[in-house]
This record gives C-alpha cells, sequence and structure tokens, in this order.
C-alpha cells in the first residue's frame, strides 16, 4: 500500500532539505558520479526518501551496478516508487519519483543482474538509510 501523498510548496521544500538534497528532489538535479554516501553500503537496512521518509528500497536488492551511483534491482513493495518518461539531455530514459511526494530519485534501465532484469539508478542525496539489526 502507497503512502499517502505528501505535497509541500517550494518554501517549504527549501526549509526541510539542504540545497544539494532540494536540488536533487525537486529540480531532478544528479550528483556526480562515485560521490554518493551510499555507492558501498555494509549494513542491513532500508532507503527511505530523503524528502518525505517514506520506504522506499531494502539493502537486499542493492548490487554493485559499477555505474557510480547506488543501484537497486526492486522497489521494497509495489506502488512505492512511480516511473516517468523523460527526453532530457538527448536521451529517451525512464525517471523514478517517489510516490509519495513525488521527489526525484535518478532513473530505472532494464540491464539489471537479476530476475527482474532492472536496476534502479538513485542520487543517494535522494535517500537515507535506516540500518536495522539482525
Amino acid at each position: 500500500m502507497a503512502a499517502p501523498k505528501l505535497e509541500l510548496g517550494d518554501e517549504e521544500w527549501r526549509a526541510r532539505l539542504s540545497p544539494d538534497r532540494y536540488d536533487v528532489l525537486r529540480n531532478g538535479a544528479t550528483e556526480p558520479a562515485w560521490s554518493g554516501a551510499y555507492l558501498h553500503v555494509d549494513d542491513k537496512g532500508i532507503f527511505h526518501c530523503a524528502g518525505c521518509g517514506a520506504p522506499l528500497f531494502s539493502t537486499d536488492a542493492k548490487f554493485d551496478s559499477g555505474s557510480g551511483w547506488p543501484s537497486f534491482d526492486r522497489a521494497i513493495s509495489a506502488g512505492t516508487i512511480e516511473e516517468r518518461p523523460d527526453h532530457s539531455h538527448g536521451m529517451v530514459r525512464t525517471e523514478i519519483v517517489c510516490a509519495c511526494c513525488g521527489g526525484h530519485l535518478g532513473h530505472v534501465f532494464p540491464d539489471g543482474p537479476t530476475e527482474t532484469g532492472r536496476r534502479y539508478c538513485v542520487n543517494s542525496l535522494a535517500i537515507e538509510l535506516e540500518p536495522q539489526s539482525d
């Protein structure tokens, strides 16, 4: 079941987010490759949207894609991620956004290595890890 929609005005988002996070989540920016805090994670846990706190991905779905951004083969549950066509930068891609707040997360590609065949390529600035103990 998807979380209820969170709709805030621009001033509220700016007050809630750091400038870097605001740029990624609200303006669709991309952090530089290999720079993200969550590129390499050994802890078990749940990645939440850095904008609204909605759960998005489990560390169990994370893999090293070699792309320079955290990658996952599936969302934590159906309805947590929305996909949108993206024709920016002279490319045809599929943007992924948080279904709760509409925050830009990254893009999904059909070249994942697991049975899902999906690679959710996500900006570290768009997510926060909630570690879980065993």
